[in-house]
């Protein structure tokens, strides 16, 4: 007998290449966490920021290597896929976790809460990301969204003497906590109402042994819906966004607003376009209520901000809306049109994040819209680049943001939700508000520029720095100017000739079989 069941009992058959990026993530966070152990400020400052570069840098070739051998395959029996949706979105993951390493290296976060733990925990998430994006059942969506998220309560609250950064983490947590389980409670509904894990599963079972109007059903997609709209910080569950935004450390805030989004549409994509898009006439109508409340929320939220944090907050929730829209369309280009505005949302959210770190580590108002007055006369390569993220997110024509809005407002009346596309154009001027606002302070304000000095009795002595510039400045960080200029000429590169991100748009689009019966 124990014979036969040693014989019955086959192990599962790992496909090493395709899983090969999330091992070189998930490795790596072990690596850089034991090279942490190394005393001495070379292996602190130098080898584990290198160490961490190098599994991101592994993973992308990886992932390339993946794609370029076309075939699109599940692996880990059935649990992940690898195609071109993963591969395509995992690429932003690590991309925002290289732009991240260079705005934390010289970060107050990094020294408090220790280097190899900082970035040990970011390639954790990134690895929760890796195995959302390519999510084929119940299961492994929720394993990472988890894995995705408590390393982010950690990472919001690194800065553990700032109070702020403490009450971000612990807000981040607790509402978290309950977008999780609501999401869990629904998606353990939706396994009740049709007796499936995987997604294509659930797919097949709906319409056929379930019926599209039975209540368990609903009930969970509804309940799945309202969690995943937390991760993606969907009006009228967004409320935690802009306080955990403006308290957590602002790499990490850039690296929320831009890799952890673009993992809930990942996931969300593949979700309701896999698992239920037999249900789309059940869910398309709320996605569409919910995305026009978040356009219409997330831009007068906006408005009244004066600290930059918060304002590209709430902007993140006005872009959530739109993308949702892409979601709603339930199409094959309405899935191409939501993967090339992520691949839009990074290069401009990273510039305007790059700026917002270069000027509060110099100026005494913070992240506050008076540390940028003047920014014109006194910085233009840290002016520029703002200048050039805040025209793209509001769709400007030349820009990267303004061919992303065209490609979801086309899909939107492509797929019979003109006034959908109508809701994004509206939205669009809402914001013109705020993101011309910013630059009218940076060019229309008088110079007046102040660094502070060195610190006497408690209290900073400012002293006014004319015609400053990052590279009069001792404490200039060359690499955030970097990072911040290669995302603003992408801006400009991709708002130009878009062709090279459509061809791979087009790639993604041809992900999920479903669209195409």
């Amino acid at each position: 007998m124990t014979t036969l069941l040693i014989a019955a009992a086959k192990a599962p058959v790992i496909d090493y290449k395709g899983i090969s990026p999330l091992f070189a993530v998930a490795g790596g966070a072990v690596i850089v966490l034991m090279a942490a152990l190394i005393r001495g400020r070379f292996a602190q400052r130098v080898l584990v920021p290198f160490l961490t570069v190098g599994a991101l840098g592994a993973a992308i070739g990886l992932s390339i290597w993946n794609w370029h051998t076309g075939d699109s395959r599940p692996i880990v029996e059935g649990a992940l896929a690898i195609d071109p949706l993963a591969l395509g979105l995992s690429l932003l993951f690590y991309i925002t976790g290289l732009a991240t390493v260079a705005f934390a290296w010289r970060s107050r976060a990094l020294r408090e809460s220790g280097t190899g733990e900082f970035f040990g925990l970011m390639l954790g998430s990134i690895a929760g990301m890796t195995i959302l994006g390519s999510a084929e059942n119940l299961i492994t969506l929720f394993v990472g969204i988890e894995l995705l998220s408590i390393p982010l309560y950690v990472m919001c609250a690194s800065d553990v003497r700032r109070e702020t950064s403490l009450e971000s983490g612990l807000k981040y947590l607790v509402i978290g906590s309950v977008g999780s389980a609501t999401l869990l409670y629904g998606l353990a509904l939706i396994y009740g109402a049709t007796g499936h894990t995987g997604f294509a599963e659930i797919n097949n079972a709906i319409g056929n042994s379930v019926n599209l109007t039975d209540p368990l059903l609903l009930t969970g997609i509804a309940l799945a819906a309202a969690g995943l709209a937390f991760k993606a910080s969907v009006a009228p569950f967004h409320a935690w966004t802009p306080d955990v935004y403006e308290g957590a450390p602002t790499p990490v805030t850039a690296f929320m607003a831009v890799a952890t989004k673009t993992a809930a549409f990942a996931v969300i994509l593949r979700f309701f376009l896999e698992a239920l898009v037999s249900a789309q006439e059940q869910w398309a109508p709320a996605l569409a209520a919910l995305a026009v409340i978040t356009i219409i929320v997330g831009n007068v939220g906006a408005i009244a901000q004066n600290s930059l944090k918060r304002m590209l907050a709430w902007s993140g929730v006005a872009q959530a809306g739109y993308m949702l829209a892409g979601v709603v369309v339930g199409t094959q280009l309405g899935l191409q049109a939501t993967a090339f505005y992520l691949a839009m949302y990074l290069f401009m959210n990273l510039a305007a994040f790059g700026v917002v770190i270069a000027r509060e580590r110099v100026s005494e108002h913070g992240d506050g819209l008076k540390s940028l007055e003047g920014l014109g006369s006194a910085s233009p390569l840290l002016a520029w680049p703002m200048t050039i993220a805040m025209l793209s997110l509001a769709g400007f024509p030349a820009t990267a943001g303004f061919i992303g809005k065209f490609y979801l407002i086309s899909a939107a009346v492509d797929g019979n939700w003109a006034w959908l596309g109508v809701m994004i154009v509206v939205g669009s001027m809402l914001s013109l508000v705020y993101y011309l606002r910013v630059i009218a302070v940076m060019w229309m304000t008088p110079l007046k520029i102040e660094l502070p000095g060195r610190p006497r009795r408690a209290r900073r002595e400012v002293q006014p720095v004319a015609g400053w510039s990052p590279e009069a400045d001792p404490r200039a960080q060359p690499e955030v100017l970097l990072v911040t200029l290669i995302m603003a000429a992408a801006t400009i590169f991709f708002g130009i000739v878009p062709s090279p991100l459509f061809h791979l748009a087009h790639d993604v689009g041809t992900s999920i079989s479903a669209l195409f019966s």
